[in-house]
């Protein structure tokens, strides 16, 4: 008969890697629990968990009451066997925060970018501040991924565009590596806020639904299969550019290398962050901003439902669009105005929608508790990365 010695050892790591993914997913669980989720004999577990126990993944963090016998004693994930960086970068904040293999906040700090146009500098201040927060030296990350506005080629990692972040540009994203001295992913922002939809809101465990980003500025994320759709260039879901009836269309969007595309026209110029202040102007309702406006407006009541009504209707323009081709399902509005509207500005989008389209989602405000969605987001997805790199262990 045939040898093969790697047998053996091939079991046990897909054995410690089911066991470890399970604690992970799942949270402590007992030797005998972890059999019978896994398949595993008795022996087997125990086995499985000493191996962890001695790679420093796994600890007793308590007992539980079984039957006649004694109390079972209780496995969990070591929270210091990994941790991660999250970040959200804005062109006047930047937030980060550190987080363990849990996904437990332990540290975050929010600084500002100042004069400074190269982000590896600005970057790496705000992660070493977070890092020495939690009392740890950068090298014990094994995830980051930072969150911007703009596009993000997906083959070579950089930031393509941005109108808010102009230093993010070509190479941004080998100099951060270099620097880091660790694997760096950038995101959309957005793309970000709807991985935290998925996992901690409105959108819990759907595998399909778009979230609709209304702040400062318009986007849109797209969640096909529980993935992500970005595109072939990174630029699904940059919905501002949308052609709308009774709007100029942008032009000049593709310019020199160097110079930013210009913004003017398309559905952007009737629900950005300036157009909603500028709207609410007319309707009575001024205010320091355009969530101000908006919250103003909910309180008001029934004075502040005409401004509602043409917000709604101008969203919808957006959503309709989306939801004949794709059929989502399920519409998040979120984005410090998406929010700040809430359900009087959610329901008034979905009736808008029904009138427009053959197609009705369901339309609800983000449901995100991290104040942060973006970064909240960032977290996650480094801890996915943190993850597979502990369990390829």
């Amino acid at each position: 008969m045939e040898r093969r010695p790697g047998v053996p050892r091939l079991l046990r790591e897909i054995n410690d890697r089911a066991a470890l993914e399970l604690l992970l997913e799942t949270g402590p669980m007992t030797r005998g629990q972890i059999g019978d989720l896994t398949g595993l004999s008795k022996v087997t577990a125990s086995q499985t968990l000493a191996r962890l126990e001695e790679r420093g993944l796994v600890e007793v963090v308590g007992t539980q009451a079984g039957g006649r016998g004694p109390n079972a004693a209780l496995y969990s994930v070591i929270p210091s066997s990994a941790y991660v960086a999250g970040l959200e970068v804005g062109p006047e904040l930047i937030s980060a925060a550190v987080a363990d293999i849990h996904g437990r906040t332990v540290s975050e700090v929010t600084v500002e970018p100042g004069a400074d146009d190269d982000p590896v500098p600005v970057v790496h201040d705000a992660i070493v501040k977070a890092c020495r927060g939690a009392k740890l030296s950068l090298s014990k990350l094994r995830g980051i991924v930072i969150g911007t506005p703009g596009v993000v080629d997906p083959r070579s990692g950089d930031v393509r565009f941005s109108f808010d972040l102009p230093g993010w540009h070509e190479g941004i994203h080998e100099a951060l590596a270099g620097d880091l001295r660790r694997k760096v992913t950038i995101e959309n922002d957005v793309n970000l806020a709807a991985i935290a939809e998925r996992h901690d809101g409105a959108a819990k465990g759907l595998d399909d639904f778009v979230l609709l980003w209304a702040s400062r500025g318009l986007g849109l994320a797209v969640m096909l299969g529980g993935r992500l759709h970005r595109g072939r260039s990174g630029s699904a879901g940059e919905i501002g550019y949308l052609p709308v009836p009774g709007v100029p269309l942008p032009e000049d969007i593709r310019t020199a290398p160097g110079r930013l595309p210009s913004l003017a026209g398309g559905l952007q110029s009737l629900v950005s962050a300036e157009a909603v202040t500028e709207l609410a102007r007319g309707y009575g309702f001024a205010a320091g901003s355009a969530t101000e406006c908006v919250k103003v407006a909910v309180a008001a009541g029934a004075e502040g439902e005409p401004l509602l009504d043409e917000i709604a209707h101008r969203l919808a323009l957006g959503v309709a669009a989306v939801c004949v081709i794709l059929d989502p399902g399920l519409v998040v509005l979120a984005g410090e105005v998406g929010h700040a509207g809430g359900e009087a500005l959610t329901s008034r989008v979905e009736e808008a929608v029904a009138r427009i389209c053959p197609v009705r989602p369901q339309v609800v405000t983000t449901a995100v508790k991290d104040g942060n969605p973006v970064r909240r987001g960032a977290v996650l997805a480094a801890l996915e990365e943190a993850r597979e790199e502990l369990l390829a262990g």
